[in-house]
């Protein structure tokens, strides 16, 4: 869970926007706890959500486009530190920078063209991902669609969160991960008769083959070099005693003349004893060319003209091919092939032995899963009346003073569990739906089918206003929460906001001073019009600015609207 307070760091830290609508360049430095928005209407404070919704993934409406201008861009930067769950590893799984100084950099830019670029920490990356990680980070309510409290799926990981179910929650996938593992290893094994017949005749071929070979590890180059030599017996023999002849064959030899050289240079020492290192140097040549006699004698007398040797290496290379063939780029994988052929052709061997211990584990393990999911499933329905009636309590703050908010539990059946478990998720055996019903009378429908987008807001406000503690998105956008409200409604809509705040980063656009007095900061949205072209601007407020701009909102500039929006400050 996040908790942001003024001491606390930020979440969205700066919001840029740079050629959209009457955004020429636009920089917004946001603070921790509440931050209200406000301004004449048409001044262009949905140009926030809007600018908002397009870095976090929405799709790209061109027509935004600046006039005059061929692409806009929208950049967002979050301080993460504070965020729970694995933003690193799932950067790095999608090939993303990781974040520098705990910033997380979103960008989004599109061109008139049709040009439509997103990055993460300067890495390109998909609409998707935007979405995804965007799903993390931000909650919108109001007359838009990034909602994850419509989603059921979310709704459930709420309600566990509010009983702090999540061990109970982990417990039930652990067991549903093993009763998957168990059927899959059952399946390997349950085939049709004819089937078992043929895997088990192919197996035994296979495994037959390679243990007949007695493959030896790094042999086939040891074969290779041997039939080289076999092959090529008759030319290596010829060569072999070529050499021997010119070394020692006649008269004209090699070692006959070195002999008449050595003679020669006696008698040059005997004369001159300063020749004494030439006839040291003939020596040692005549050494050198003995021993080169004698190895080459030793080698043609190893040269085997064998042609059954031959034959023999020639069907072993044979061999070592096919079984590469058919098994392997290498010795050593077609070796690690029968190994494995081996193990499975023992496991099939033992199937019924194997079937008996799998399913008397799935039975053991399903009805584990049934009692821990039957356990899960009546902790929720001891929460239900719980999450309603702090739910309602918001609600009736909010102007629902005679609403009506459940949930309705579902719980799958027990032959859920009976097949391969595809109808049972790793959340448990129940789905959730969140019901609200505005007036006395009328039946409870899921929050996904309200019409009106104050309502909605509004019931998101007492959603997160009772969920403040659990909800994990850190930062939180609500838009035309104050539709239809006024009076001490809307002073209790501030309250909430400032409330749900000490918890979260909240960014609230509003059109009502008790709701905007109540912000830690706020925002005044303006139009300005230079050399005709007209911009909207932001900027943040003082303590006086705010008392004029609440004033404003109150009706106009008289004693008493200063006065009155004074008093909303204080």
């Amino acid at each position: 869970m996040v908790k942001l307070a003024r001491s606390e760091p930020k979440m969205l830290t700066t919001l840029r926007i740079k050629n959209l609508a009457l955004v020429t360049d636009l920089t917004l430095e946001l603070q921790p706890g509440y931050n209200a928005i406000t301004g004449e209407t048409g001044a262009g404070k949905s140009i926030i959500i809007g600018a908002l919704n397009l870095v976090l993934g929405e799709r790209a409406d061109r027509t935004l486009i600046r006039t005059g201008s061929d692409a806009c861009s929208v950049e967002a930067v979050f301080d993460i530190r504070k965020l729970r769950g694995a933003l690193a590893p799932w950067l790095e799984e999608n090939g993303l920078e990781p974040c520098e100084d705990h910033q997380l950099v979103l960008k989004r830019a599109f061109t008139a063209a049709g040009t439509n670029r997103q990055f993460i920490n300067g890495s390109p990356t998909t609409l998707t991902a935007l979405a995804a990680i965007g799903e993390w980070l931000v909650d919108m309510h109001g007359p838009h669609d990034h909602q994850s409290l419509l989603h059921a799926a979310k709704q459930l990981t709420i309600l566990d969160a509010f009983g702090n179910l999540a061990p109970r929650r982990e417990a039930f996938a652990t067991l549903l991960r093993r009763r998957s593992a168990l059927e899959a290893e059952k399946a390997a094994l349950v085939v049709d008769e004819r089937t078992y017949a043929q895997q088990l005749d192919l197996l035994r071929f296979q495994v037959n083959e390679i243990t007949a070979a007695r493959l030896q590890p790094g042999e086939e180059e040891q074969v290779q070099q041997e039939y080289a030599r076999a092959s090529n017996a008759a030319r290596l023999l010829e060569l072999s005693q070529a050499a021997l002849a010119l070394l020692d064959g006649d008269e004209s030899s090699l070692l006959t003349q070195a002999g008449l050289l050595g003679r020669t240079l006696h008698d040059l020492q005997r004369i001159d004893a300063g020749a004494a290192e030439l006839a040291r140097q003939h020596a040692a040549a005549m050494a050198g060319w003995q021993e080169l006699q004698t190895e080459l004698s030793n080698y043609a007398d190893k040269v085997d003209i064998d042609p059954a040797r031959l034959q023999e290496l020639e069907e072993r290379l044979n061999l070592l091919h096919t079984l590469k063939r058919k098994y392997g780029a290498t010795l050593a994988e077609v070796i690690a092939f029968g190994e494995e052929a081996a193990a499975k052709l023992q496991q099939l061997e033992q199937r019924d032995g194997e079937l008996a211990r799998i399913n008397e584990e799935l039975k053991k393990v399903t009805a584990e899963l049934w009692t821990t999911g039957q356990e899960l499933s009546a902790q929720r329905r001891k929460l239900v009346p719980q999450l309603a009636k702090s739910v309602a309590r918001q609600l009736k703050d909010l102007g629902f003073a005679q609403s009506h908010f459940d949930v309705t539990v579902t719980t799958t059946a027990r032959e859920a569990l009976t097949g391969t478990g595809a109808a049972v998720g790793s959340s448990g055996l129940d789905t959730i739906e969140f019901q609200f019903a505005p007036n006395p009378g009328e039946p409870a429908r899921p929050l996904r089918a309200i019409a009106s987008s104050g309502e909605m807001a509004r019931v998101m406000l007492a959603l997160k206003t009772a969920l403040a503690q659990v909800d994990e998105v850190p930062v939180l956008v609500f838009d035309e929460v104050d539709a239809n409200v006024g009076g001490e409604t809307a002073a209790a809509v501030g309250g909430k906001m400032r409330s749900i705040a000490t918890q979260h980063q909240v960014l609230c656009i509003t059109h009502l001073a008790p709701v905007a007095a109540a912000a830690t900061t706020h925002y005044v949205v303006t139009k300005q019009t230079r050399e005709g072209r007209t911009t909207s601007e932001i900027s943040s407020l003082g303590k006086a600015e705010r008392v004029t701009e609440l004033a404003r909102m109150l009706g106009g500039q008289s004693e008493a609207a200063r006065k009155h929006a004074e008093e909303l400050l204080a």
